[in-house]
């Protein structure tokens, strides 16, 4: 190993673990609530199931079409204020209640998520909370 190599990795051995704690936080953090809706751990983000509520914090009653734009909306809140951008994410897990509603998620989905779309799971499930129809969580990574 040359002089000048030894010296890099020992550079980076005694640096990492202050640059990796640096970087830890939590984004959007309520001591009321059981978790953040963000989590930065160095280069990345990691957010939390978002919904889409209207304006009164309220699913009930809206389309899957209203819930999917104000949800993807509740996304782009966290992994801005996280310093990131929508074009950082990676990986996306839609959580669904009806597989009838996936092909209008879709329509919403494709329109509002910037290309190249990240890559996706998307997940039937027998509720969510404050029956939603829609959540999605998401990773994000700053290069």
């Amino acid at each position: 190993m040359t002089k000048n190599l030894m010296r890099a990795a020992l550079a980076l051995l005694l640096a990492a673990p202050f640059i990796a704690h640096a970087q830890n936080k939590a984004v959007d953090f309520n001591p009321k609530m059981p978790f953040s809706d963000g989590f930065i751990a160095g280069n990345t983000l990691y957010v939390a199931g978002q919904q889409g509520p209207d304006d009164h914090g309220k699913v009930t009653g809206t389309t899957i079409e209203f819930q999917a734009e104000r949800t993807i909306a509740a996304i782009q809140r966290v992994v801005e204020k996280a310093g990131f951008k929508m074009t950082d994410l990676v990986s996306v897990t839609v959580y669904v209640t009806d597989l009838n509603d996936v092909p209008k998620m879709n329509e919403v989905y494709k329109r509002l998520m910037p290309n190249p779309k990240p890559a996706r799971a998307t997940v039937k499930v027998a509720g969510l909370i404050g029956d939603a129809k829609i959540e999605i969580s998401a990773i994000a990574v700053k290069q």
